[in-house]
């Protein structure tokens, strides 16, 4: 079977990751592979058309590939809340939670991702036009299918192609540790709007299709997840052992301490109140045109192995 993500050298989709690497799935019985699929909305087109079983992504682009919801299913959570972080050049003196620094800048972030910074910004209260704060993907970023779209946005923030980025943690990390850049929103942790945290979350995906003919699969999978979330809680570090075999050196070294921050996270359950949260979100970005029930977001049947 196959699982795969739209950025691999990233903290975003971890779990899915270390469950791979730390024999979590294969102790479920299932000889897993894992794959780059660079950007997310391709990562879920594979799995639609049927080259891939499971996707680790984020959880509102699901639409893209299953128009209205119909096909794809929510199994559970990689970790809780929206996970990007903006990222601004350090030059600018912007410090955390200091949104309106974004005026006039040209921000990096790859298609689907981008558009929690966009509405975050908006209902913040920034005019997106008016401000001329101008979203759109990061220069080099598609110069392959198999891109880490975090740390290309870190170094085309240290090579001043962009002001700033909306990206995951490892970039951030990255950006900030060589002084590029400064972090000012975190919406994980508070910064913005309250209703950005449901946004969208990493989440682990399938189709309809496979949760009909291969039931079995999609709880194993569950299972899978829930203990490699417990490990990492258990031993953070690791995470560093996964990174080792996964990363460059430099962010090989700094993947666990991103990962103990994150543990707090670390819950495969789905809620109504995310969903009603992200039905909201995708309503206002025009992903679909009805709010989506709980039931059709996610695979119910599996909820029960969310604490096991």
């Amino acid at each position: 079977m196959k699982i795969a993500i739209p950025d691999l050298v990233s903290n975003s989709y971890f779990p899915a990751i270390a469950a791979v690497d730390l024999g979590f799935f294969e102790e479920e019985g299932l000889d897993m592979e894992l794959e780059l699929i660079f950007p997310v909305d391709h990562t879920l087109e594979k799995m639609r058309d049927g080259e891939i079983d499971f996707v680790g992504g984020s959880a509102h682009s699901t639409p893209h590939a299953f128009p209205g919801w119909k096909g794809g299913k929510l199994l559970g959570a990689l970790a809780q809340g929206m996970y990007w972080f903006l990222i601004l050049r350090s030059d600018l003196g912007a410090g955390q939670g200091d949104i309106e620094a974004v005026k006039g800048l040209n921000i990096g972030a790859a298609p689907l991702v981008d558009l929690g910074l966009k509405h975050l910004l908006t209902e913040y209260g920034i005019d997106l036009e008016a401000d001329k704060v101008n979203i759109a993907p990061v220069p080099g970023a598609f110069t392959g299918k198999n891109v880490n779209f975090g740390v290309t946005a870190a170094r085309a923030l240290q090579d001043g192609k962009i002001d700033g980025f909306w990206a995951n943690g490892m970039g951030a990390e990255v950006a900030v540790k060589s002084g590029a850049g400064t972090l000012v929103i975190d919406a994980r942790r508070g910064d913005g709007p309250s209703s950005a945290f449901n946004y969208t979350m990493p989440a682990l995906i399938t189709s309809e299709k496979l949760i009909s003919e291969n039931p079995d699969a999609c709880a194993a999978a569950v299972r899978a997840l829930v203990k490699t979330q417990n490990a990492l809680k258990d031993n953070y570090k690791l995470a560093t052992e996964v990174g080792r075999k996964r990363f460059p050196a430099e962010e090989a070294e700094l993947i666990a301490d991103i990962i103990q921050r994150d543990l707090p996270f670390y819950n495969a359950a789905i809620t109504p109140e995310f969903i009603s949260g992200m039905s909201s979100f995708s309503q206002a970005m025009g992903l679909i045109d009805s709010e989506v029930t709980y039931e059709n977001a996610v695979a119910t049947q599996f909820s029960d192995l969310w604490s096991a």
